[in-house]
Order: structure tokens, then C-alpha cells, then sequence
């Protein structure tokens, strides 16, 4: 029986043009498109390792379509309509929640453990991403305040996200700092990525 924080993955379905288009101008848009449907079933198994419910937060395809793509044995639910904080807010609301995306090649079972062990004694844990995002958030009670008129996107999602929780008084777990594969240039250090 899975227990633990529910572990949210948010993916979109792997569509020339729609998915990694900030990849078409080096790959073209299905070369984008096959980086992103990589990187989200390399993403799936990795937390399928962690013994936690897993719910694919999904769009761009019907739940048929995701669970044809990535499997049966996973809740699937589908992302409100919206910026990125109308979609994170429905599930923030279920915490314990961890949140991940699909464009950390180096994620690894240890970083999702890790990110579960870390709110045994935090209240928020936060995987770092090397260009001033995260990897993933993780927060044992609804915080909506870390979600809300947040600089998407950006590298100051970190830095608010820090300062927010420091004016809230919570300390936050900090885990390993992770590269995502967003950009063109980030594909030099992923050649097997671009193959």
C-alpha cells in the first residue's frame, strides 16, 4: 500500500509544437516533442520507485490517451484551465503534495525520498534548480501564499519563493540543486537528449 505525501507530476501531452517549444529552434518541433515524451516517462519511473501515490496531472491529450502513454497504475487528474497557478492551486489544496515537471533529467529516486523524508520535519522542502526555479516544491499543509502572483517562469521564483517563507517564518528543507533541460544550450549537457 503507497503512504506518504501524494507525489503530482505535471506533463503535457507530447504534441509537435505544443510541448518544449523553447527546444524547436534547435531540434524542430517533433525533435522538442521527443525530449519532452522522454523526459516524462523517465520522470514517471522514477517516482513509480518511491512508494507514495502518484497522480499525473495532466493536458493536451484525454486521461485515455495518458494512461495508453504512461500506465494504468497511476491517479490520473486534469489541470485546470489557467496559468500555472490556477493549476498548481486544486492540488496545493490536497497536501501533503510534492510537485515535480518533466524537465529534470537528472531527477533521481534519492531526490523524490529525499524531498518525502524532509517533511517529516519541514513544513516545505525545495529542490532548486540551477537557473533560479525548482525542481520540485514539496509542502505538508496547503500554503497558497508560494503559489500565488509568483514570477513564473523566471529566475526569481526561488528568491520569492525564499522570501515569502521567510516572512511566513518557515524554514525550508533545501535539497539538491538540479539543471532542467529547457533551452537549447541546456542540451550540451544531455547529448543522449538531442539523439
Amino acid at each position: 500500500m503507497s503512504t506518504g505525501p501524494e507525489l503530482v507530476l505535471f506533463a503535457r501531452y507530447p504534441v509537435a509544437g505544443q510541448c518544449k517549444t523553447r527546444l524547436i529552434p534547435a531540434l524542430g518541433p517533433e525533435g522538442a516533442a521527443a525530449v519532452h515524451r522522454h523526459l516524462a516517462e523517465r520522470t514517471v519511473g522514477v517516482l513509480r520507485q518511491a512508494g507514495c501515490p502518484v497522480t499525473i496531472a495532466y493536458t493536451g491529450a484525454s486521461e485515455a490517451a495518458f494512461r495508453d502513454w504512461l500506465g494504468p497504475d497511476f491517479a490520473y487528474a486534469q489541470q485546470a484551465e489557467g496559468d500555472l497557478t490556477a493549476r498548481l492551486l486544486p492540488f496545493a489544496a490536497r497536501a501533503p503534495v510534492v510537485f515535480f515537471g518533466a524537465d529534470t533529467p537528472d531527477l533521481a529516486p534519492a531526490h523524490v525520498a529525499a524531498a518525502v523524508e524532509a517533511l517529516a520535519n519541514h513544513r516545505v522542502a525545495i529542490g532548486p534548480a540551477e537557473d533560479g526555479g525548482y525542481y520540485l516544491i514539496a509542502m505538508r499543509d496547503p500554503l497558497p501564499e508560494l503559489l500565488t502572483d509568483m514570477p513564473w517562469s523566471t529566475a526569481e521564483v526561488l528568491p520569492e519563493t525564499l522570501r515569502r517563507l521567510e516572512a511566513m517564518a518557515i524554514a525550508p528543507a533545501l535539497l539538491a540543486t538540479l539543471a532542467d533541460c529547457d533551452r537549447p544550450e541546456d542540451l550540451a549537457r544531455w547529448p543522449d537528449l538531442a539523439a
